[in-house]
């Protein structure tokens, strides 16, 4: 099981980004965003994501990191494919993950919601133990924020035609609390 103290997962490997502000309110925090992300594309393991969402990556390393080197972008967590949890963001705070995004009529998801991004992509699958994690994370955050389950997003939902992950290959059967219909609404 996992804990939350101070905003913070206890067992996540912290890894601070400075690409976070303050929340509008920071009692408000009623939805959970799933996005996917890997570097470069489609590549899985090393520490680019890391680097990214703390503002070191070498643009020189690999010919698409000079598109995205520049950007100041994070998330409250990744899952890697192995099953490691990663917090870059405290979950009160206002992390820079979704965009230009809107939630049943609420515009700036940023400002209420934690996102989770998982290694992957959108037409490959994701792993049996990032799922695991996925549903352990959900169940704390859920418990510790008050989050219902049916508040559950993927990020082409809050941003649709200018997103699309966390993909077709994302079971969102697997994940606790969308029942057996999958994808929440």
């Amino acid at each position: 099981m996992l804990t939350v103290k101070n905003h913070w997962v206890i067992e996540a490997r912290h890894c601070p980004s400075p690409n976070f502000n303050e929340r509008p309110d920071t009692n408000d925090i009623s939805l959970i965003v799933i996005h996917n992300i890997s570097l470069p594309p489609a590549q899985f393991g090393g520490p680019h994501i890391d680097e990214l969402f703390c503002n070191c990556l070498d643009p020189h390393a690999h010919p698409y990191f000079a598109e995205i080197a520049a950007m100041q972008v994070s998330s409250h967590f990744l899952i890697r494919r192995d099953g490691e949890l990663v917090q870059y963001v405290a979950c009160h705070q206002r992390a820079w993950h979704a965009g230009k995004s809107q939630w049943q009529g609420r515009e700036n998801c940023n400002d209420f919601s934690i996102g989770i991004e998982l290694e992957g992509s959108d037409h490959e699958a994701y792993t049996s133990m990032q799922y695991a994690r996925l549903n352990e994370l959900l169940e704390v955050l859920r418990q510790h924020y008050g989050i219902p389950p049916q508040a559950l997003a993927g990020h082409d939902q809050i941003a649709p035609g200018r997103k699309t992950d966390p993909g077709p290959a994302f079971e969102w059967a697997r994940v606790e609390g969308t029942g057996d219909s999958g994808k929440l609404a």
